[in-house]
């Protein structure tokens, strides 16, 4: 992305109808720094104080509750940001202080698009993180709740669903006449290392791109061809004769690929959620001689706290990890030293700002020019 917002190219366009922007709870402040881009897009054609429209979801005091829009939608494109991870939004209920968990979350989510009665021109869910998106296949007798949740909404007359890094796209089956789009932060994920690590080298001599387990590998395929950096994986061999937390345990990590020793090792995945993995990932390339290790996360859950990263980096074991601002991140985790938090409000700006003119977003969705860009840039400065 640049300053200029050169990327933007649908001023002369018509609009599908007046731009709306529906901030969930918890997502206030993203959503502003939405509303600040798009005004500074559209300014040459349009000027507006706010592409908010406010809404409430009180609760009653047991505990249920309602959607009140405070703005008419009739005839709007209306884009519906909405973070079902922020437990940091709390609720009463019976007088007692209740974290909103992401099923209240998305029970929000449905009253929003009930109180429009269905006025709106076009009604589109910006779901950062997909709501039940790691229980999106049938293995036994078990709920397949990402599929459900997706017809529901589309049943309710949402158009589009747009979300990042699914943990599996393949779920966009579920509502194959619908509009979904799973987006990757790739380039920002690699603008980010450049400026948090500028003597990082993109080659394959300096640099290897690895996924922890055998389910992200596409997800590393596409950094490695970007960047023609080597690629490697970790397999988990795990205890299918039990559950923790709701999945097998993983017994061990078995790697398989090149060499590291003296390499900066990159780590890809989807989700940090205790941290676990990536330290045990990194603990052992640590052993076999890797230089430097920076993890890649689009969302940063750390639902087990801060404390074993802070003893992961004081041992020397991860130098860098990169999250996303698209969900709620804990207290204190922007201070720590091993943190860096990669932007994206801008981006999903052009995205909105794009599909609002009903132009195609091709170009945002596959950055390989820009990328290559950045790294020959960085080349030319060295």
């Amino acid at each position: 992305m640049t300053n200029s917002f050169q990327d933007v190219t649908t001023d002369a366009l018509p609009t599908v109808g007046k731009l709306s922007i529906i901030s969930m709870k918890g997502c206030e402040q993203f959503t502003g720094k939405i509303d600040n881009y798009l005004k500074s897009m559209r300014k040459d054609f349009e000027d507006v104080d706010t592409y908010v429209t406010h809404v409430t979801c009180p609760r009653f005091g047991t505990g249920e509750g309602k959607c009140v829009i405070n703005e008419t939608v009739r005839g709007h494109d209306v884009y519906i940001i909405c973070d079902c991870f922020n437990y940091g939004v709390t609720y009463k209920m019976y007088g007692f202080d209740n974290h909103m968990s992401p099923d209240d979350h998305y029970q929000d989510l449905k009253r929003v698009i009930a109180a429009m009665g269905g006025k709106a021109r076009r009604v589109t869910v910006v779901m950062m993180m997909l709501y039940e998106g790691r229980q999106h296949r049938r293995s036994g007798r078990e709920s397949l709740d990402a599929a459900l949740m997706l017809q529901e909404l589309t049943q309710m007359g949402v158009k589009n669903v747009i979300t990042f890094d699914a943990h599996d796209p393949r779920i966009s089956n579920a509502i194959p006449l619908s509009g979904f789009d799973d987006i990757q932060p790739t380039y920002q994920m690699i603008k980010a290392i450049a400026r948090a690590v500028p003597d990082i080298k993109f080659n394959k001599f300096d640099t290897i791109v690895i996924s922890p387990d055998e389910g992200g590998m596409s997800r590393c395929m596409y950094y490695s061809s970007v960047l023609q950096l080597d690629l490697g994986m970790f397999y988990k061999r795990r205890d299918y004769s039990r559950l923790e937390n709701g999945k097998n345990p993983i017994v061990a990590h078995e790697y398989l690929g090149r060499d590291v020793e003296g390499k900066d090792v990159i780590i890809v995945d989807d989700m940090i959620s205790s941290g676990e993995s990536i330290i045990d990932v990194a603990t052992k390339l640590k052993k076999d001689g890797a230089k430097r290790i920076f993890a890649f996360a689009s969302f940063g859950l750390f639902v087990s706290g801060l404390e074993v990263f802070d003893k992961a980096y004081a041992d020397g074991i991860i130098d860098k990890v990169f999250t996303t601002n698209l969900i709620y991140r804990l207290p204190g985790l922007a201070e720590r030293d091993w943190y860096y938090e990669v932007d994206m409000s801008k981006y999903v700006s052009l995205l909105i700002n794009t599909l609002n003119h009903d132009d195609t977003i091709s170009h945002l969705l596959d950055p390989v020019n820009k990328i290559k860009r950045l790294v020959n840039k960085l080349d030319e400065n060295r």
